[in-house]
């Protein structure tokens, strides 16, 4: 039985671990051949991708840090010449407010917005920038903007996040109405709290149990959110289920 993604190629940024390696392994799952980046663990984007070969599908890794814009172009170009067409972008590469130590806005650094504005905001833009032009080509194509509930909530000590994804959700609008005359569609999927290595370091630095096993019984349905269920619904955005879905930006908290 042929996956839901048969035959498309996807572009998934920082697809080495978390939420990113789950959407990999998904849309492998269903078909999908990969470019796979990373920024600087090889040897788990390569374990990714393997896995998804074993899967059947073709897949290969690529080094780049999304906050340059030159690294995002090399990328981009060398992904084209592998695959010929590419026709989904999953721009997930991110970091968390605790990759700074969560600051208050009066306290941060520049170097602090720096950090988090280049993997968060800039990352997708000079991303977009590198492979709309070129997705605009497929007879369907799918940019999928992996955000936060930050960009909701806008609690304290989250700042320098909130303002990074509020900024990837509006690009994500903007290039919804731009695009849409070119067949592409594009999303955003907001998750709440995840399993991840980001999530157990957040939680790490608030109140409360340090074990994400922990929290489970306190959470929406009795279990924290996994990267694979956030992984499901960028694979139906992505497949034909999803054909008449743009514009739009799915929460994933389980309510809360």
């Amino acid at each position: 039985m042929m996956g839901k993604l048969q035959n498309r190629t996807a572009l998934i940024t920082g697809g080495s671990r978390g939420i990113g390696r789950a959407i990999a392994l998904r849309f492998a799952s269903e078909g999908a051949n990969l470019a796979i980046n990373y920024a600087s663990n090889a040897d788990a984007a390569e374990e990714t991708a393997q896995a998804a070969r074993e899967l059947g599908v073709v897949a290969r890794t690529y080094k780049a840090n999304v906050a340059s814009q030159a690294e995002c172009e090399a990328m981009v170009a060398q992904a084209i010449a592998d695959y010929g067409q590419i026709d989904a972008l999953i721009n997930n590469a991110g970091l968390g407010s605790s990759a700074v130590n969560r600051p208050t806005i009066a306290d941060s650094t520049n170097e602090q917005w720096e950090l988090l504005l280049g993997a968060n905001l800039w990352g997708p833009i000079f991303m977009s920038r590198a492979l709309v032009p070129h997705l605009r080509q497929a007879p369907r194509s799918d940019i999928i903007m992996v955000s936060s509930i930050a960009a909701q909530s806008m609690g304290a000590n989250m700042g320098l996040y909130s303002v990074g994804k509020a900024g990837m959700e509006a690009l994500a609008h903007t290039l919804a109405k731009e695009e849409k005359v070119h067949g592409m569609r594009v999303n955003i999927i907001a998750p709440g709290l995840v399993d991840t290595d980001m999530g157990r370091k957040l939680v790490s630095l608030l109140p409360g149990p340090d074990d994400m096993r922990q929290l489970d019984a306190s959470m929406p349905f009795g279990f924290v959110c996994t990267p694979e269920d956030i992984a499901a619904t960028v694979a139906h955005l992505c497949s034909d289920d999803g054909r008449y879905i743009t514009d739009q930006r799915i929460t994933i908290s389980g309510g809360s």
